[in-house]
């Protein structure tokens, strides 16, 4: 984020300057063009993500797994991130952002005489920004609970100022989003049986963010765009079965199995990018 704001600061100065190289009207951003990015996605790493259960098969996501004993099998605890082994002493690993790139295509209008410009745009994104939360039991063995978003489509409007000589536009922009989420369940647990059901979904979303960018030559733009996105992803879950475990086995002994998920719910991720466009 200080990246972002650091290169929309040095975009916004030098879209203040005077246009010595070429001759810009108002109508500078008042069309439809097409463009690109580039850039990083990162997941949201805030929050104390954790895994769930259900052992007795209500669809309630808020039971412990009890070992013959009583005692707690997950008492060893959770993290958000991957597992680097079996053992809570090993710890986990961040979350895996990723490259993302773009294409749009968008429509601007000017208001009036003035600065003031308000459009939409359509965009096709490809992502592999994962997102992991990870739980150990007493066995030991870990189990990591993973969410990948492979590609997305967004509809957002934007709406901006565009002052002095046209050159430069600074904007703000939200909308709506449908991504595709794929997932992934890890473990060292080699004795249960693990089956994700309704995995690699479709989600609906949401989207906002800021940007700033500049006219170079020949209708060609280059900027900067920070894009926050949330999708919702509470469909997905884990349906852990006996396999070749004894029936003692924590998971089988209530219910004959148990399901398990992430409490994360929405699948978050901040996205700074590099913009090019045309305008025609």
């Amino acid at each position: 984020m200080k990246h972002f704001i650091s290169l929309a600061a040095a975009s916004a100065a030098f879209m203040a300057a005077p246009a010595a190289a070429q001759e810009v009207t108002t109508d500078t951003y008042d069309g439809f063009y097409i463009g690109a990015t580039l850039g990083g996605d990162f997941i949201d790493g805030a929050r104390d993500d954790r895994l769930v259960f259900d052992t007795d098969g209500n669809g309630g996501f808020g039971d412990s797994v009890r070992t013959v004993t009583g005692a707690d099998a997950f008492s060893p605890g959770f993290c958000s991130g991957i597992a680097n082994g079996s053992r809570s002493a090993t710890g986990c690993g961040d979350d895996d952002g990723a490259l993302g790139y773009s294409v749009r295509l968008g429509f601007d209008k000017r208001v009036g005489n003035s600065s003031l410009v308000a459009g939409f745009l359509v965009e096709g994104e490809m992502s592999n920004a994962t997102d992991y939360t990870t739980g150990f039991s007493t066995t030991p063995a870990s189990y990591t609970f993973a969410r990948e978003l492979d590609k997305s489509i967004a509809l957002r409007g934007r709406i901006g100022a565009s002052p002095g000589d046209g050159r430069g536009l600074i904007y703000a922009t939200g909308g709506f989003a449908y991504g595709q989420i794929d997932d992934e369940f890890i473990t060292t647990n080699g004795v249960n049986s693990f089956d994700v059901v309704n995995g690699d979904k479709w989600q609906f979303g949401a989207q906002f963010g800021g940007g700033a960018e500049v006219m170079v030559a020949g209708g060609v733009t280059f900027g900067v765009e920070y894009l926050y996105s949330s999708y919702d992803d509470d469909d997905a879950f884990v349906a852990v079965g006996q396999g070749t475990a004894p029936a003692t086995n924590p998971f089988v002994l209530r219910n004959g199995g148990t399901d398990l998920k992430t409490n994360a719910g929405d699948f978050d991720k901040h996205s700074v990018r590099a913009t090019i466009g045309y305008r025609f």
